[in-house]
């Protein structure tokens, strides 16, 4: 066999990736570029560029105590041509070589060019427990498109938390246990940090020099970025908030940003964790009695369950996926979303954490930033880009769907069985944001009622000839027609004339 030069990417660092078990490292030679193109296709929060070059350059020193013979480009070298496929170009006639080998890239933008590379074999992407083609052919064959269908189908696959063919606890899903509000006053766990060292310190004045003009704050940088640290974090997770994990998972504290969440995507999604492995940790840890069903359950269905779910959907629908508008949301997004400045404290909270972390949980992203955005017609597109840009986490594989069919109901319900809206009622239950707002969550109309409770009956208002089809929203349609004119016309008016102030 000839010689080839194989392609790992910024979010591939899996010593078992596909195209390395390919391979030969006796005569093979690993490629590893940063490239400008990749770093500021959106506006990537700095955080997120130094956690990907810092990880990139650890593994590729992994791979070289391996016994791999391994070419890096830096972002700063003054030959990068600032584009994977110069960089290969390069590459080859440096190493005199004919071929390239690469896994498949999470993203469609990069799978299309790379798919129009000379001499380029691409292997599977097989860090996942669904292949993206028999979801295709699942998804296909399915008069409607659930999560819950699909998760049950992973867990008989992977026979995770199952008892035979049944689900342990009689039950798959114990979602409803994990809807619970947190006190401020509950001491948390805090994930575990890891200081720079120099490869990490060297990364992170090179970001604060060429990425200055990017949204968030570069440091304190405390992320992991070797493998064994990603596992210590995982670890530390397990031993800590695991226990605790599902009751609190919808909560949100303005002093907590972490609560009992694990912060691991952003290793899980660069590829310096697996999802089974850790998974079966999970697992682990409930069948040793150490932390209830309902936290085993409600972090294995996130994994197994939504995240292979999301992407399942992302390559079965795409490119076209990407430009859905169901709802024709068209208002530009809010400035405030880039700066914070806004009265709303509960957005301000959010977009404040966001900014110094680059993380937000779950609950955050769905039922404040982009409950926020679907309420006021904020285009989703716009919507997409800037989750994308601000989350360490977020590859466009897993945050489009998520922000197009969960989050905006964009896709006019392929992958959410309801638009995700909520008035401010939501928020007060679930958080302590209301308390120094300058808004009153109570109130219902007038200059000071909360945006969230006028935006809500305004969308209400706006969509009711499509929500009145949904089962789970003609409630709120035959609600809102109960209403006098009189009422109808005020919560309207209150909410265009919060909506002409925003811009």
């Amino acid at each position: 066999m000839s010689p080839r030069l194989i392609l790992v990417l910024g979010d591939q660092l899996s010593p078992d990736l596909s195209s390395l078990c390919a391979g030969d490292r006796a005569i093979d030679v690993v490629l590893m570029a940063e490239v400008m193109a990749e770093a500021s296709y959106v506006r990537h929060h700095r955080k997120k560029l130094a956690f990907v070059f810092s990880a990139m350059r650890h593994f590729a020193e992994e791979l070289r105590q391996a016994g791999w013979r391994v070419d890096y480009v830096r972002l700063d070298n003054p030959a990068n041509t600032g584009t994977l496929q110069g960089e290969v170009q390069r590459a080859l006639a440096r190493h005199r070589l004919g071929q390239t080998l690469a896994t498949e890239p999470g993203e469609w933008r990069l799978m299309e060019t790379m798919r129009g590379w000379d001499a380029t074999e691409l292997l599977p992407d097989d860090r996942f427990v669904a292949d993206r083609h028999g979801f295709a052919q699942w998804a296909q064959d399915r008069k409607g498109l659930r999560m819950e269908h699909f998760y049950r189908l992973m867990r008989r696959k992977t026979g995770l938390l199952m008892v035979g063919d049944q689900p342990a606890g009689g039950q798959w899903n114990f979602d409803m246990d994990n809807r619970k509000p947190a006190k401020s006053n509950v001491a948390m766990p805090r994930p575990l940090p890891f200081p720079p060292d120099p490869i990490t310190r060297e990364v992170l004045d090179m970001v604060a020099g060429r990425f200055d003009d990017h949204f968030g704050d570069l440091e304190p940088f405390w992320f992991a970025t070797t493998r064994a640290e990603a596992e210590q974090a995982f670890a530390h997770f397990l031993k800590t908030s695991l226990r605790d994990f599902g009751a609190y998972q919808d909560a949100m504290l303005r002093d907590h940003k972490f609560l009992h969440h694990a912060f691991v995507a952003v290793y899980l999604n660069a590829g310096l964790l697996d999802p089974l492995e850790m998974c079966r940790a999970v697992e682990t840890e409930w069948r040793a009695g150490r932390v209830p069903l309902n936290s085993a359950e409600g972090f294995i269905r996130q994994i197994i369950g939504w995240r292979e779910f999301v992407r399942g959907v992302y390559w079965w629908r795409m490119p076209g996926y990407a430009a859905s508008n169901a709802l024709e949301a068209h208002r530009p997004l809010p400035e405030f979303y880039w700066s914070g400045d806004t009265p709303m404290a509960c957005l301000r909270a959010c977009i404040a954490q966001t900014r110094e972390e680059a993380y937000a949980h779950h609950i955050q992203r769905l039922m404040v930033t982009g409950n926020f955005a679907l309420l006021a017609g904020i285009d989703p597109h716009e919507l997409h880009e800037w989750y994308l840009a601000v989350y360490a986490d977020a590859y466009e594989w897993v945050e489009l769907p998520n922000t197009i069919g969960m989050s905006q109901f964009a896709d006019g319900g392929l992958l959410a069985s309801k638009p995700y809206a909520a008035s401010g009622a939501y928020i007060h239950r679930m958080s302590d944001y209301c308390g120094d707002c300058a808004y009153d969550v109570k109130a219902k109309a007038g200059p000071r009622a909360c945006p969230f409770n006028l935006l809500y009956w305004r969308f209400i208002a706006r969509h009711k000839q499509r929500l009145s089809r949904n089962p789970r929203m003609a409630q709120m349609v035959r609600t809102w027609e109960r209403f006098s004119p009189e009422k109808q016309a005020q919560l309207v008016n209150d909410a265009d004339a919060f909506l002409a102030v925003l811009g």
